[in-house]
């Protein structure tokens, strides 16, 4: 099969390879499938970098979708053939979706609707499970103010989108001005500049001075500052996915205290497994709806990986990186 790899961490162009690799076998439990689209994420871009392999090699990316082509013992053959959708394809092993073809536990290639495309399939298992865990995490969203970190980016834009159909008021974050209109066009009530306008000043004049009810975060680098300014009101709750700098990162423990505020992280790749259903659950009724906008910001074939890794990290795309694989 052709397929992406690399065998240690640098930029795009030096450390990943494109060729040919042996056809992978499904073990117990697991199927083949035969990738359509792989899905590029900010994640998958970070592990090339700099993230230890754990092994001689790694074929990378998380999402895709595809058609099962073979099932390994205790899996029934009536699978072959069918259309899914993928999640956490290289999570903990070494083999990815940037490749023709992955073997996968049977649970983790999801069935796609019919009439929702390879496209959307390959958008769903970071994006909007990470939109759906947040969104689940906050609770009743209904008449409240959301403060979204990153509104025009992928997660950001999915959250907005699932937020305002469940009624919720969004006001966003965003820096470019295509990715400002992005959560504008994703329902956003009210987009704030982050680069030239002060955050938790302006929540704060949304919100009647109160602050909002809860913050879908995805840099707690950044967002831990608001917290003493006054985004986010008493009794109010973080819900943080990630962060630029994973480190050590102060917060005001004043604030925290006398606001009774919580702070509450995930990972995405790594749900219980109750969440883990019902966000799958939730992520397939979506795409047999068709009523999420899937933006797409660019497609490449496989050969043109390097370039595909560049468009994301350059932060300046609007939408989805695809590799037609």
């Amino acid at each position: 099969m052709r397929a992406a790899w690399y065998e240690k961490n640098g930029p795009a162009r030096e450390v990943l390879v494109v060729g040919e690799r042996p056809d992978p076998e499904p073990a117990p439990g697991e199927v083949r499938v035969r990738i359509h689209v792989s899905g590029v994420n900010p994640s998958d871009v970070k592990s090339r970098a700099r993230r230890p392999l754990g092994g001689p090699w790694i074929i990378p990316h998380s999402d895709g979708a595809g058609v099962v082509e073979a099932v390994g013992a205790g899996v029934p053959a009536s699978r072959i053939g069918e259309r899914v959708w993928l999640w956490n394809g290289q999570w903990q092993r070494p083999a990815g979706t940037a490749a023709e073809k992955i073997c996968l536990p049977a649970a983790q290639a999801v069935p796609l609707p019919e009439g929702a495309s390879f496209e959307e399939g390959a958008c769903v298992g970071i994006p909007v499970l990470t939109a759906l865990q947040a969104l689940r995490l906050a609770g009743e969203v209904r008449g409240r103010n959301l403060l979204v970190t990153g509104g025009g980016s992928m997660v950001g834009q999915y959250v907005t989108q699932l937020a305002v159909r469940a009624g919720a008021r969004v006001i966003a974050t965003a820096g470019a001005p295509q990715r400002v209109q992005l959560a504008r066009e994703a329902g956003a009530e009210a987009v704030i500049d982050y680069r030239n306008e002060p955050v938790a000043e302006r929540v704060r004049e949304l919100t009647g001075g109160q602050g909002a009810d809860a913050i879908i975060d995805m840099d707690f680098q950044s967002t831990a500052r608001l917290l003493g300014e006054g985004a986010l009101r008493a009794h109010g709750r973080v819900l943080s996915y990630g962060s630029n700098d994973p480190g050590q990162i102060p917060v005001d423990y004043r604030a925290m205290l006398w606001g009774s505020l919580s702070i509450v992280c995930f990972l995405v790749y790594d749900l219980q497994a109750a969440d883990r259903e019902a966000v799958t659950q939730q992520a397939t009724a979506l795409l047999r709806e068709r009523s999420l906008v899937h933006p797409v910001a660019a497609r490449f074939p496989l050969a043109d990986i390097a370039a595909a890794h560049e468009a994301v990290e350059a932060g300046q795309r609007v939408g989805a990186v695809l590799l037609q694989a």
